[in-house]
């Protein structure tokens, strides 16, 4: 079995930490340089950083953000958000990021995913799919949830995985936030229709839903939010929940 990945996700809006429900009703939960150096020193695996609202409002990320939060990081660290070309790309890896996870801009122009791959290599390139069950459909919507582009979020992955992303980030908005486990169904698609590894994103709230998604979606790391910036349980405690159940982590 492959050694999978715990990741912390710092969503920000104007330099905080926010997390809501479902991507709405967004809630202050910090200070992101302290909440990254805080995740390192406990353990995560990666650390991932997303300007939730510069796709949608048509800015560029906080950069110099990204720098501040990378100083304090001994971990791989992906930034996205906002991220529209390869000039946006070369800046945040400069800044200190050490991948790129593109959304929005991936479904306005995929080609863009082929040039990121192409210029800077797969192994740093995240493609993030936002995903609703729309109609009986896995319905992949862009701009932080906010339209539906009416793709097939199951074909999209297939096409972006063939333009050279290196890992897909499957962000379950029915299950976001809301602490009832992660959407195995939405998972176990993308990952038996895609060669690359799949992170389960969405619905964390205890650590043996980190198994489950392991288990029943059969993804190769898994991210959570709010459970970790409140401190409902330690990054430990989901590697031991894990180890516990014969999957194989990062100690």
């Amino acid at each position: 079995m492959h050694t999978v990945r715990l990741i912390a996700c710092l969503d920000i809006e104007h330099g905080r930490v926010v997390k809501g429900v479902r991507f709405a009703d967004l809630q202050d939960q910090g200070d992101p340089v302290e909440l990254a150096a805080r995740y390192d020193a406990q353990g995560i695996d990666e650390l991932a950083f997303l300007d939730v609202r510069a796709s949608d409002q048509g800015r560029d990320i906080l950069r110099d953000l990204v720098r501040k939060v990378s100083e304090v990081l001994f971990i791989p660290f992906a930034v996205g958000g906002g991220l529209r070309s390869l000039d946006d790309v070369r800046a945040v890896l400069r800044a200190g990021a050490d991948k790129v996870t593109v959304g929005s801009a991936a479904v306005a122009n995929p080609e863009l995913v082929r040039q990121i791959a192409n210029e800077f290599g797969s192994q740093c390139l995240v493609v993030s799919l936002d995903v609703k069950r729309l109609d009986g459909r896995f319905a992949l919507t862009s701009h932080g949830g906010r339209r539906d582009t009416g793709l097939d979020a199951v074909e999209f992955a297939k096409q972006v995985a063939d333009l050279g992303a290196g890992e897909l980030l499957v962000n379950d908005m029915d299950a976001d936030g809301t602490r009832q486990g992660f959407g195995h169904d939405l998972n176990r698609a993308i990952v038996r229709a895609v060669p690359i590894p799949v992170i389960a994103s969405g619905g964390a709230g205890k650590p043996e839903h980190f198994a489950e998604a392991v288990e029943q979606g059969g993804v190769h790391a898994v991210l959570a939010a709010s459970v970790f910036h409140q401190g409902d349980f330690s990054i430990r405690d989901v590697k031991d929940c894990m180890l516990r159940r014969g999957i194989a982590v990062r100690t």
